[in-house]
């Protein structure tokens, strides 16, 4: 567990000597607490009171000899250590539950948690066989528990590389040499403008790019395909989202174009809510992939999973 040097010198060095199961079952409680967003909010997932949460954090705040997070009136928040205690405690958890993989492959045994985030609304894609990867998969090792995370690209992509993710479900879009990424399935995806938009009642043949760009966009507030074409179709964007319920919702606005994945926007489009714009030229065509770390090596239950994916879109593809 790198930390920087000022950490390291208000810490106290025991911990960094030897770290024990109190040590282990004391930075659970404190991942726990961060990603809950405060005592409160993890009594449910820890299944343990807000009094005992606060006596972990503080006993091992103790042992650490650093100040973890502020509490109180002004609601929970990490100090600049405790961020950084933080980012190590997930490396140092991950490399833990690898550990156990592992020795659990020795006895030929499939038990354990496997995590796994997807980018959101890939359900309604006919070509996503994500379900039937998880009946396979439970079929396959029945004794192994699954969590599932919905989450921004660049949200996935760093959970995968620090471990705190074992898979992600993520649209291709600039590859890192730090991933492996396994092809699973298209997603197209059109312009699209709300009933209270102007060009709503006009046809097709009747606008033309320089209308659409005159008009408020809509996109994805980070990199992704979204954010790739809206520049080289020189499309700034007016309204910043981070999933697509939030572009659905602006574009329902009557204010805004934006993408959808047609799948998801089909039934919007059924209830003459939105419809499309332009769409032999504004669309584009995403793929999706499966990413895992390249290094260290799957563990079973993760190459078991992996192994289900490819079988699963692999088997309907041939089909089509």
């Amino acid at each position: 567990m790198k930390l920087s040097l000022n950490i390291l010198k208000m810490a106290k060095p025991r911990i960094f000597g030897q770290l024990s199961d109190i040590d282990l079952r004391l930075l659970r409680v404190f991942r726990s607490v961060v990603e809950a967003g405060g005592f409160s909010a993890a009594e449910l997932e820890l299944n343990i009171g807000r009094s005992t949460i606060s006596r972990h954090i503080k006993d091992l705040e103790i042992r650490l000899g650093v100040t973890l997070c502020r509490r109180g009136r002004g609601g929970f928040a990490l100090t600049d250590e405790g961020s950084y205690i933080y980012d190590a405690t997930l490396r140092l958890l991950s490399a833990t539950e690898e550990f156990r993989g592992e020795v659990q492959e020795v006895h030929q045994s499939m038990k354990g948690k496997l995590v796994v985030a997807l980018f959101d609304k890939t359900a309604s894609n006919p070509d996503c066989h994500i379900p039937d990867t998880f009946r396979l998969f439970d079929e396959r090792a029945p004794e192994v528990s699954i969590e599932t995370y919905v989450a921004p690209i660049n949200e996935i992509e760093k959970g995968v590389m620090d471990g705190r993710f074992h898979l992600g479900v993520i649209p291709l879009h600039r590859p890192s040499a730090s991933l492996d990424y396994i092809q699973l399935f298209p997603e197209q995806m059109y312009l699209y403008c709300g009933k209270h938009h102007p060009l709503f009642n006009l046809d097709d043949s009747d606008i033309n790019k320089a209308q659409i760009l005159k008009y408020k966009y809509a996109g994805l507030g980070y990199h992704s395909p979204n954010m790739e074409i809206g520049n080289k179709l020189h499309m700034a964007r007016s309204a910043t989202a981070y999933d697509q319920e939030a572009i659905v919702l602006l574009i329902m606005s009557g204010c805004y174009l934006g993408y959808l994945p047609e799948h998801y926007a089909r039934h919007f489009v059924d209830d003459g809510l939105i419809r499309t714009v332009s769409s032999r030229t504004f669309h584009y065509l995403c793929q999706f992939s499966a990413i895992t770390r390249r290094s260290p090596k799957p563990t079973r239950i993760l190459q078991t999973f992996i192994d289900c994916l490819q079988d699963c879109h692999l088997s309907h593809n041939d089909n089509t």
